[in-house]
C-alpha cells in the first residue's frame, strides 16, 4: 500500500521523539512537521536525514483507513494509547 498523496496524518497527529531537521526536540502529537510542504507531502522523504522513526513507518489499510479524516482518528487513538502515565 502507498500513502496517500497530501494526507499527512502520521506527520502531524503523532509525536515524534527524535530530532527532525528544523524540530531538533522532535515533535509533540498534533503538531504539524516543518518538513511538510505545502501539498502536505514529506521534504525529507527518501532522504538520509529523515528520521529512523518515519522511514519505518509504513502505510496499511488499518492505519490509513479509507480517507484522511479516518488516519487521522486512527493514528490520533493510538497516540493515546502510548501516552505515558
Amino acid at each position: 500500500m502507498e500513502c496517500r498523496k497530501g494526507c499527512a496524518a502520521c506527520c502531524i497527529a503523532v509525536s515524534i521523539s527524535s530530532a527532525i531537521p528544523g524540530m531538533s526536540a522532535g515533535k509533540p502529537a498534533g503538531v504539524r512537521c516543518v518538513q511538510l510542504d505545502e501539498n502536505n507531502l514529506c521534504l525529507l522523504f527518501g532522504s538520509d536525514a529523515r528520521p529512523k522513526v518515519c522511514s519505518g513507518l509504513a502505510p496499511s489499510l488499518e492505519m490509513c483507513g479509507g480517507s484522511d479524516e479516518e488516519a487521522f482518528s486512527y493514528l490520533g487513538r493510538l497516540e493515546e494509547l502510548t501516552k505515558p502515565e
